[in-house]
């Protein structure tokens, strides 16, 4: 909880707003702690997203099944806004899968709950937009590395950026989310170590 309330109070910081004990009266109660085991699907296809999750500690994947190999488009860490964001605002079903990928800590809030806040305090809507641009500013860099960087440079780019992504993530995974087969991905590795 400590980490979340760090999270929110410099967002809101930022946004000059300091929450106060209202906001925390209003928002801490909504907000409820699950730990979740390795390989759990959170959000699945076909259903409504009724959660926005802040990852406390652990990874998860989004990803497309698929007959033959799952695409994994989105790997998410610590610290970080989890959720089926299009289907969540939308309330309508959800096109992909999100799983767990180690054992998680999450602070979860329904989609009503989400609503009251937004009504009853400023932190509320700080929360809301934070999730937002958070989640569009990571789609649009992804985007923009698949069409920009070639898949060695995406490797070492997220290499850099999430050093422990090797020990807690599948090979397999990274591949599908660079964009290469499993087999390209050795062959990049080979070359760069």
């Amino acid at each position: 909880m400590e980490q979340l309330k760090a999270y929110l109070k410099d967002s809101s910081r930022l946004a000059g707003h300091i929450p106060g004990e209202k906001d925390w009266e209003i928002i801490l109660p909504k907000l409820v702690r699950q730990e979740i085991p390795k390989k759990h699907i959170l959000s699945k296809a076909g259903q409504t997203e009724n959660y926005l999750n802040f990852i406390e500690s652990g990874v998860a994947r989004f990803y497309i099944p698929k007959e033959e190999n799952d695409v994994t488009f989105n790997i998410v860490f610590d610290t970080g806004f989890l959720s089926a964001y299009d289907s969540f605002l939308t309330q309508t079903p959800s096109t992909y899968n999100i799983e767990t990928l180690t054992d998680t800590v999450l602070w979860r809030m329904t989609y009503s709950d989400l609503q009251t806040i937004y009504k009853e305090t400023e932190l509320g809507n700080i929360i809301g937009r934070q999730a937002g641009e958070e989640l569009f500013l990571k789609k649009q860099k992804r985007e923009l590395s698949l069409l920009n960087l070639t898949a060695e440079q995406r490797y070492l780019n997220l290499f850099n950026e999430q050093p422990e992504l090797l020990q807690k993530v599948p090979l397999k995974y990274i591949a599908s989310y660079i964009g290469v087969t499993p087999q390209a991905l050795s062959r990049i590795r080979r070359r760069i170590y």
